[in-house]
């Protein structure tokens, strides 16, 4: 009886150690973990999905991402693009707009700049022949009184010996009055050629035109010169009523309506329709006082 109540006959193995309870009202210690253990959600609560998080996100702050999930998931910045959204129209706020192209609508194209410095006299007769859209955008911007005076008083000296009734007139005269008029004629073709090229000036920005003047007037007197110098060279030998000097001052004077319209196009900035339409008063001036040879 001794030995059972000492305990004799029982296991021998020290009793296991409980873990001790602690006492009411005081939370015990969790026991301890080598890894952080993920947060349930309360039972009897619904987990949100990752579009509630990203909105929870925007409205409550900054809330760390969970460890491992791919920030591409779900939309963390769902409440904040609704927000921008809402105010980028607001005073204070800005917002992204984009240019129209004018190319896109059919609308003129932006101004062009000079290429370079202004021509000397030979490379712009011989670019107006030659390369006239090179050398119409090198110039617009650029007046050339020099040329353009001498090479239309030039022409206007001989322009008298292409027609048939004026070359009787100026050969039969004594040579006292034969100068006198023929000097009136050529300064005659100077001063029109200022009027011509001032009046397509206007009508060019009447028509939305942003070109200079001078250029202008310039060009168009080069232009009228150098265009009807074929046909006058033929008229002085053939007489300004034959046939072929007729055709050739036809083909002149279209290749001189191309170029009245290509130099307004490029000295004005103006598409080729409102450039046409602004030296036509010019081309039909010049059709009815040169007649092609015929006056």
């Amino acid at each position: 009886m001794a030995g059972f109540r000492n305990g004799r006959g029982r296991d021998n193995r020290p009793p296991q150690q409980q873990p001790q309870q602690a006492p009411y009202g005081y939370n015990a210690a969790p026991p301890p973990h080598p890894q952080q253990q993920w947060q349930q959600p309360p039972q009897g609560r619904p987990q949100q999905g990752y579009g509630q998080q990203g909105q929870a996100y925007g409205q409550q702050g900054h809330q760390q991402q969970p460890y491992g999930e791919p920030e591409y998931f779900g939309e963390p910045y769902g409440g904040q693009h609704q927000q921008h959204a809402a105010a980028a129209n607001n005073p204070g706020h800005t917002q992204m707009f984009s240019v129209d192209d004018p190319y896109a609508q059919g609308g003129p194209p932006p101004a062009p700049v000079p290429t370079g410095p202004r021509l000397p006299w030979k490379p712009l007769l011989s670019g107006i022949v030659l390369r006239p859209a090179d050398t119409f955008l090198r110039m617009r911007d650029h007046a050339v009184w020099g040329p353009a005076l001498i090479v239309t008083f030039l022409y206007g000296l001989l322009a008298i010996f292409g027609f048939d009734k004026a070359r009787d007139e100026a050969i039969n005269a004594t040579l006292s009055s034969a100068i006198p008029y023929v000097l009136m004629t050529a300064l005659g073709f100077v001063l029109g050629g200022l009027i011509l090229g001032a009046v397509t000036h206007t009508l060019a920005r009447q028509l939305g035109g942003d070109g200079a003047w001078q250029p202008t007037v310039g060009l168009s007197m080069l232009i009228m010169s150098i265009t009807d110098t074929p046909r006058l060279v033929f008229a002085l030998f053939l007489g300004g009523e034959n046939g072929l000097v007729q055709v050739i001052g036809w083909a002149t004077w279209l290749a001189a309506g191309a170029l009245f319209t290509l130099m307004v196009s490029r000295s004005h900035d103006l598409p080729w329709p409102k450039a046409l339409g602004a030296s036509a008063i010019q081309l039909v001036a010049l059709l009815s006082l040169i007649k092609l040879g015929t006056l």
